[in-house]
């Protein structure tokens, strides 16, 4: 028999751990996987031992994971093909007469770039290699420039087809079809509180965002002659969540349409080689075994501290808190944002949505300010999109969000760390204020659903 701990010090003794194994830089992986193990055999005994194999397994055969590596060789193949670069340089062309209209061209093309791969580092380095030299080229303030590629490129976890809304859809047991389009008026709302946010900025004080010169521009017919470039990627687009919503396939069968769309449009521009092929797949390959191994080793550490009875002790201490159900929501996504700054988002959702759902889903939400609330049948749904919103914040808190990091690696020299983390502040206010209207009207993220999936 494995020793006797009460349930305050296994928490306090397992996140502890946790939080040191990652500090010494482990990943993320293994350090949940091996404490899992470990626990297990010291606080339970060899029967909770079979428990190991009882979580895995489920996740092993989950049909709709299946569409996690489609969808990463599809964003993987279009970023070989070169689309991206076209895409940028046309709305960058219709774009380049406003004031900051190249840090609004960046976050339209980040916006069909997540409507296309729903993978953020892809999103990221491509385009940080591709506008930020533009935007510095042109005088650009590199905050700005810096700050609008930051938050663009973030928007590829929450626009479908995402690969965060597949992993939830099978951890909470969701219609991953709702939470794909309950997803799209969220993420097309932040961009278009981006797109405001640089252009006010840049109409205010023109030297921060100037306008292309004169002889840089094009003409109309030459404008038009440019949409030739994006009939493939928007086709792409359109094919791939089309099916979804008229429901003609399902989320799987439509990643496995994207990618035989996304190899079609690599050929019709000549860029399907061998090599690209090969370097997609390793790709995938890598990014793939990586989501799957945070996968295993969080459900066996979650499953450990469900046993022993770990959902029921913060259940309880997150109600006896007293708060109203508004405020125990607000507590939560507070928990996500601080957790957002140390952990990578797969990680997080593996670890809290076990234990927050069942929360919400006990909790009345009557509306705030005297605006409708939400029926208890659709609190699931609002709580995974929300969720995800808040995840995109993760990628760009500092210390240690992803985002940060990936912009980096592909910035000139002249671009330092600090100068990046400063960029995300005022986009990081952005996304919490996009979280907040989310909250307050939830048919943001409602009303799509209902209306194409029949309402409750």
């Amino acid at each position: 028999m494995g020793l006797e701990i009460g349930i305050e010090w296994l928490s306090l003794l397992l996140f502890g751990s946790l939080g040191l194994l990652l500090l010494l830089g482990l990943p993320m992986a293994f350090c949940t996987g091996s404490l899992a193990v470990i626990f297990l055999y010291v606080f339970g005994n060899e029967y909770i031992l079979n428990m190991l194999p009882s979580r895995i397994f489920p996740f092993m055969t989950d049909y709709q994971l299946s569409a996690v590596p489609l969808f990463i060789f599809m964003a993987a193949v279009l970023e070989k093909a070169g689309i991206i670069e076209e895409l940028f340089d046309v709305i960058y062309k219709w774009l380049g007469a406003v004031k900051g209209g190249l840090a609004a061209a960046t976050v339209i093309a980040c916006t069909a770039l997540a409507a296309m791969v729903g993978v953020v580092g892809a999103t990221e380095v491509t385009m940080g290699m591709i506008a930020l030299p533009a935007m510095l080229k042109r005088g650009y303030e590199p905050k700005l420039a810096c700050g609008a590629l930051l938050s663009g490129g973030t928007l590829g976890i929450l626009i479908p087809p995402s690969v965060m809304a597949i992993v939830y859809a099978v951890v909470a047991q969701q219609s991953l079809g709702e939470l794909l389009v309950g997803s799209i008026f969220p993420g097309f709302l932040l961009s278009g509180i981006y797109i405001a946010y640089v252009l006010i900025r840049c109409y205010i004080n023109p030297a921060m965002g100037p306008a292309l010169p004169p002889e840089e521009r094009v003409d109309f017919i030459e404008k038009l002659r440019l949409l030739r470039n994006t009939i493939a990627p928007i086709l792409l687009i359109i094919l791939v969540l089309g099916v979804i919503f008229v429901g003609i396939a399902t989320p799987v069968e439509a990643a496995g349409i994207g990618t035989f769309g996304a190899l079609f449009v690599a050929g019709l521009h000549r860029r399907l080689t061998w090599t690209a092929i090969r370097q997609a797949s390793l790709d995938t390959l890598k990014a793939t075994a990586m989501v799957m191994w945070i996968f295993f080793g969080a459900t066996m550490f979650v499953g450990f501290f469900i046993v022993k009875g770990g959902q029921t002790f913060v259940a309880n201490s997150i109600l006896d808190t007293g708060l109203p159900p508004y405020g125990i929501l607000f507590l939560m996504m507070a928990i996500l944002v601080i957790l957002g700054m140390f952990l990578d988002w797969v990680g997080i959702l593996l670890l809290t949505v076990p234990i927050f759902l069942p929360i919400m889903k006990s909790l009345e939400f009557n509306g705030l300010f005297g605006l409708p609330g939400i029926a208890a049948q659709d609190v699931p749904l609002w709580y995974g999109v929300i969720f995800m919103v808040n995840m995109q914040m993760a990628f760009l808190s500092p210390p240690f969000g992803y985002s940060l990091f990936y912009l980096k690696s592909v910035a000139p020299p002249q671009v330092s760390m600090a100068m990046i983390f400063k960029a995300a502040v005022p986009f990081l206010c952005l996304q919490a204020f996009g979280l907040v209207l989310c909250i307050i009207f939830p048919d943001i993220v409602i009303w799509l659903p209902r209306t194409i999936y029949g309402g409750h």
